[in-house]
């Protein structure tokens, strides 16, 4: 009898020992694992954060919250050509101006909100942006919306010459010194439909 205590004893022991090592290896092995695992994990989202942030830079921000309100005003002379304008050549400017500028707008918006900056407010122009290169003031917005026919057609041109002229020279700063490869790439394009537009306007004018 007391050998058989004896024998359960040990076996127990030994069964004991055996479930303390499996215990201890499985230990180790989950926090050997979960390091490695949160190594991986921690290093993989702020690596690619880095590279994100780096890819635009101070200019990128700024040619995209200058160029926002710029457009919204290029914009807001378009949608007043297809009422007071007389050329149909005038009206279809316009109207390619509208389509362009548009998505464009979405798209700096889209840009400033990813990197966490904050899109000018409508109507922010009035304001702020007074020193902007090739915006209207209110009056000549106002002398605008009141002209009709042929004066329309004029007004509309030689503003419009101004405010092109001024995204051009927008858009090849950011060219010069931006880092964020898609704006430089749609201030490439700006520059380059925009210029054409100009030719277009002054040959319209009779100064081409």
């Amino acid at each position: 009898m007391n050998k058989k205590r004896s024998l359960i004893r040990r076996s127990a022991a030994t069964i004991a020992a055996g479930a303390a090592v499996l215990v201890l290896a499985a230990c180790g092995g989950n926090s050997d694992s979960s390091a490695g695992h949160e190594g991986h994990t921690t290093a993989s989202p702020s690596g690619a954060t880095s590279a994100a942030q780096g890819q635009h830079a101070a200019a990128d921000v700024a040619f995209a919250k200058g160029m926002i309100p710029h457009h919204r005003q290029a914009v807001e002379m378009a949608d007043l050509a297809a009422s007071r304008a007389q050329s149909a050549e005038v009206k279809k400017l316009a109207a390619d101006i509208k389509k362009a500028q548009d998505p464009e707008i979405e798209t700096l918006s889209g840009w400033l909100t990813s990197w966490g900056e904050e899109v000018p407010a409508e109507g922010a122009m009035d304001h702020s942006m007074h020193g902007m290169e090739g915006m209207m003031s209110a009056d000549e917005m106002q002398k605008l919306r009141q002209a009709s026919g042929s004066a329309f057609d004029t007004a509309f041109m030689q503003m419009m010459i101004k405010h092109h002229e001024g995204a051009v020279a927008m858009a090849k700063t950011e060219q010069a010194d931006g880092a964020y490869a898609p704006a430089k790439e749609m201030a490439r394009d700006i520059i380059a439909s925009q210029t054409a537009e100009i030719t277009q306007m002054k040959k319209l004018l009779g100064q081409g």
